[in-house]
């Protein structure tokens, strides 16, 4: 894989995150130990290129929105790759 090294923290993570359920940018942020860095892990989601086999579309927003997906079909195929792992939105 090739990114930055915070970008590489961040997708090791995603890929710890459990078919059918959904974790936070604030929460990812906590799990990598930055705790402040909520707005680089959605950018380090933003720029991640391997979508949807490290699973981006798992993090969502805190206030329950989507947020967004840089994979191939944007926020529409978010939800439809949740939907399809049975989580509620």
């Amino acid at each position: 894989m090739k990114g930055t090294k915070f970008q590489l923290k961040v997708w090791k993570y995603l890929k710890t995150i459990p078919k059918g359920k959904v974790k936070t940018y604030k929460q990812v942020a906590i799990g990598i130990k930055s705790p402040k860095s909520a707005r680089a892990v959605a950018n380090a989601c933003a720029k991640n290129p391997y979508a949807p086999k490290i699973p981006c579309h798992r993090v969502i927003r805190s206030d329950g929105a989507l947020g967004g997906y840089s994979g191939r079909g944007g926020i529409k195929r978010k939800l439809k790759l949740l939907r399809s792992e049975k989580v509620e939105i």
